[in-house]
């Protein structure tokens, strides 16, 4: 039997993977400028969010988010359902406020104050303080199981645990009572929603900061994807001086680089060992930078040892890099066209925002005319119609208000025209228009209700209704 030429042989398939191993990234810590700033960001924002909810104001939490009264207390203020205007008011001032900084220091929030970032550096502290720095951590990783590997792992995902479950419970503090919270805790009676989302955002921190980590940033984060969107020549980025550190090599103490033909970088592989992503930024700026500036302190370190000047990997722009220009220089190009639009159209909303919150009313009135008896006749033999007015209290102190009707010749209020509202409540109120027959034409009659507080005669609206005449 002859044998089948070459190119007609079988050859044995071998399965492809259309997915990246993962590998385990073992940051290395370093200590430095921009470490110093990380650490204190993460202190300064984990205060907040710890300690806000322990905050009181006026006998109640400073902060809270109360769903079930479908109230929200921010310190002093008091928002309704109907405020929603002010919450996209703050989404949009935190989306341009987003744009404007990536458009000035590219992902600066990603690195300092995104919470994946942070709790992620959180975590590792628990782990660099339980396990030991980072060869520490690759030989107990590679050891064989143990007691001690055990003990030294359990304690690292006990402490991660009670720190998760402790921020989901901080969590859910905002938006029920942290004194009925705990006290639902010591007596067992949290509902169903409480424990599901202190379980459900603890179990996520657990599982982002302590296991996923980099992944989110690479796989899952979608400002990783439109980043590039922000970004232009003159946005400030971490970069590395290929003409100053090309060559890469080793070299010995007192060697001139120049005369042995290699540049400033000796190839140590510290910028990527400290990299909590895992990338080189020698290879040029990559989606998976979070912009933590750990490779700069790392290799301004190294250059301090090797007697060579600070900046081989620094923050630069591609128009600095290509053109050389110094830091003054740099700073000049941060105002351009895209920043000055930012920057107006966020103060804009700011100042808009913040002249209706200086302005806002804290009283809304809802009418509702009684659809079951459009108009009827009273004993006297003028016509009447009846209202309910929704009074709606924003403030936390009771009002009293007296109320007044008017757009009909002879129109009043049937009976008591006054009402005391307790703080931060909604009552209803039964008004009872009557007018003379001849008052107006027949059908609907344009009123206006004026609703004013006895207390303060700044605090007042006025609503229109209609009054059908038969």
């Amino acid at each position: 039997m002859s044998q089948p030429e070459p190119s007609q042989q079988q050859v044995p398939s071998s399965p492809v993977s259309f997915y990246e191993k993962h590998k385990v990234i073992y940051a290395k810590g370093v200590r430095g400028f921009f470490d110093n700033w990380r650490i204190g960001l993460v202190i300064f924002t984990q205060l907040i969010f710890y300690v806000t909810p322990w905050l009181q104001w006026n006998d109640r939490q400073a902060v809270l988010l109360h769903l079930v009264e479908r109230k929200f207390y921010i310190f002093g203020v008091v928002f309704w359902p109907q405020d929603v205007i002010y919450l996209s008011a703050l989404l949009i001032v935190s989306a341009y406020g987003l744009f404007l900084v990536t458009a000035i220091a590219g992902r600066l929030f990603c690195g300092y104050a995104c919470p994946q970032t942070v709790y992620t550096q959180m975590f590792m502290w628990i782990e660099n303080w339980v396990e030991g720095a980072r060869n520490d951590r690759v030989k107990l990783d590679k050891a064989p199981l143990d007691a001690r590997k055990i003990r030294i792992k359990g304690t690292k995902h006990l402490l991660w645990l009670l720190l998760s479950l402790w921020t989901g419970f901080t969590l859910v503090c905002y938006f029920t009572p942290v004194s009925e919270l705990i006290e639902s805790v010591r007596t067992g009676n949290l509902s169903g929603w409480e424990t599901f989302w202190i379980f459900f955002y603890g179990g996520f921190t657990y599982l982002m900061a302590g296991f996923m980590r980099e992944q989110v940033c690479k796989h899952m984060c979608p400002y990783a994807r439109f980043q590039s969107v922000m970004f232009d020549p003159d946005t400030l980025i971490i970069t590395y001086d290929p003409q100053r550190g090309e060559t890469r090599g080793a070299r010995k103490k007192g060697v001139d680089p120049k005369a042995a033909g290699l540049g400033d970088c000796i190839d140590c592989g510290l910028c990527v060992q400290v990299c909590p992503t895992g990338i080189d930024i020698r290879n040029g700026l990559q989606y998976e930078c979070i912009g933590c500036a750990a490779c700069i302190d790392a290799c301004d370190q190294v250059m301090d040892k090797v007697g060579l000047p600070r900046g081989l990997v620094r923050y630069s722009t591609e128009t600095a890099m290509a053109r050389h220009l110094t830091r003054k220089e740099i700073l000049s190009h941060i105002v351009r066209p895209r920043i000055l639009l930012y920057t107006f159209i966020l103060a804009i909303i700011l100042g808009l925002t913040a002249w209706f919150l200086a302005h806002r009313i804290p009283l809304k009135v809802d009418i509702i005319r009684d659809r079951s008896t459009l108009a009827r006749e009273a004993d006297d033999g003028r016509i009447e119609n009846v209202y309910t007015l929704q009074i709606m209290n924003t403030e936390e102190q009771a009002h009293r208000y007296t109320i007044t009707v008017e757009g009909l010749e002879g129109a009043e209020l049937a009976d008591g025209n006054t009402v005391e509202v307790p703080a931060a409540t909604l009552q209803s109120y039964m008004a009872v228009v009557r007018v003379p027959p001849e008052a107006g034409k027949k059908g609907a009659n344009p009123i206006h209700f004026g609703i004013v507080a006895q207390e303060n005669p700044d605090i007042k609206v006025r609503e229109k209704a209609s009054f059908l005449q038969p």
